[in-house]
C-alpha cells in the first residue's frame, strides 16, 4: 500500500489513504463488482431477474455437458458446501438439474437446464463485451498482459502452478 517515500507526508486519515492508494484487495474488490453489478444488471434487463451474483460461483464455471459439484468448487475456489447450497438454489430456479454421472454412478453431474444454457451463453457475451470495453480503454497489450499478471496472481495467492 502507500509509504511514506512514495508521494511525501502520509495522509492523517485512513480513507485518506485509501483514496489515494488502495490495497490490492480494495482494487480487487472494486473490480469484482463493477463486473458484477454490469453483468447482473443486463441478464436482468434480459429477463433474468432471479439470478445473484453469488450464482456465479456455478454459471460461470459450469460445463454444458455438466460438472461435479467438486470440480465447480475448485474452478471457483468455494466450499463444495456453498457451492452444493448455490446449486441448490438454481434447480430450485430451473437453471440446472442433477442426474447421475455416466462416469460414476455414485457421483452426480449438475448440468444445465436449457434456461442455464441460454444464461451462460449471455453471460459470455456480456463478459467478451466488458472485456473488449477494458481493452479499448487501455489498449489491447496493455490489457492482456494485466489479464495474465493478475492470472498469475490470482495462481500465486491460491497456491497454484502457473497456467502454461
Amino acid at each position: 500500500m502507500y509509504t511514506e517515500s512514495d508521494v511525501g507526508a502520509k495522509p492523517s486519515t485512513r480513507s485518506e489513504l485509501v483514496r489515494q492508494d488502495p490495497g490490492l484487495g480494495m482494487l480487487a474488490a472494486q473490480l469484482l463488482f463493477a463486473v458484477q453489478d454490469e453483468l447482473y444488471r443486463r441478464l436482468e434487463d434480459a429477463g433474468y431477474r432471479d439470478l445473484l451474483p453469488r450464482h456465479g460461483i456455478v454459471i460461470a464455471y459450469l460445463d454444458e455437458q455438466g460438472s461435479r459439484a467438486t470440480e465447480l468448487a475448485a474452478l471457483s475456489g468455494r466450499h463444495k458446501q456453498r457451492v452444493g447450497r448455490v446449486v441448490d438454489e438454481l434447480e430450485a430456479l430451473g437453471y440446472v438439474t442433477r442426474t447421475p454421472d455416466p462416469a460414476d454412478r455414485r457421483a452426480k453431474l449438475v448440468v444445465p437446464t436449457p434456461r442455464g444454457r441460454a444464461v451462460m451463453r449471455l453471460s459470455d457475451q456480456i463478459m467478451d463485451d466488458i472485456g473488449r470495453r477494458g481493452a479499448a480503454a487501455v489498449g489491447a497489450d496493455a490489457y492482456g498482459q494485466f489479464r495474465g499478471t493478475l492470472q498469475r496472481l490470482v495462481g500465486e495467492l491460491r497456491d497454484e502452478p502457473p497456467p502454461t
